[in-house]
Formats: C-alpha cells, structure tokens, sequence
C-alpha cells in the first residue's frame, strides 16, 4: 500500500489486485465479493460467491454471483463467458450440499428493470426446497 496522504488518504495498491480492477466501490455484491460487507458464503471460489438471499422465496434461496463487477447477464463478453459456468458449478454444488439435486431446483438471473433485476450486479437467483409453479412471474 501507498504511505498516507491527505489527497488520497486509502494509498492504492502498488499492483491493482483482482477486487481493485475489477469491482464497482459502490455495488452492494461487489462489497461482498470484496469481504468488505461480512455474510456467511454458501460457497466461495476464485470466480464466484453465493450468499442467502435477504428476502428469500423459497426455503432454499441463495444469490450466486461473478467476483467480477459486471451489471447485466448481456454484458458479458467472451473473455467472461466462464463466469456463466462458474455460476453453474456452484448452483450444483449447493444442490448436492442442501440434498435437493434430485429433486431439483430453479436457477433465475434477471436482466433490466422490466426483467425484475434490482441490483445492478449480474447474479443468479438459486432457488429450492418447494415445487417451482410455471409461469414464474
């Protein structure tokens, strides 16, 4: 870290690490991504973090989201398009943990105001534990 200075009283990181380069200081999830707000993580890896959702729908209902800040599902680019995947692999790995894999469960990512997104943070909505009614909205 750079010394104090009144200018910039947080110094920056001699190397721009993952979270300084690719996270909004304003974004909620970002902050949490970050460590700087403190949840329990349902699970953690390099690429992603899930988290029980704060006004939860379903007995099981955890948010997943990239450590990456990026605002909607279509803007992702090719060089993010793994974080689609990571998102996957931890949706399966918390069915298998909570035991509802085989009796499955409703992933949602919501995309724009008119699709119900809210925070502005790509994110998938994991949802378990209850029979799933068609149409969702």
């Amino acid at each position: 870290m750079a010394d104090f200075t009144y200018e910039n009283p947080f110094g920056k990181p001699e190397e721009p690490s993952f979270m300084t380069v690719n996270h909004d200081p304003e974004c909620i999830f970002c902050k949490i991504a970050s460590g700087e707000i403190k949840v329990e993580l349902a699970y953690d890896d390099e690429h992603v973090a899930a988290f029980n959702d704060i006004n939860p729908q379903a007995p099981h209902h955890l948010l997943i989201i990239p450590k990456k800040h990026i605002p909607r599902v279509g803007d992702i680019g090719e060089e993010d398009a793994h974080l689609l995947q990571a998102i996957n692999r931890a949706a399966v790995e918390l069915a298998r943990k909570l035991g509802v894999f085989d009796e499955g469960y409703r992933l949602v990512i919501n995309s724009g105001d008119n699709g119900g997104q809210t925070v502005y943070h790509l994110h998938c909505h994991f949802l378990a534990g209850r029979f799933m009614r068609w149409p969702p909205g």
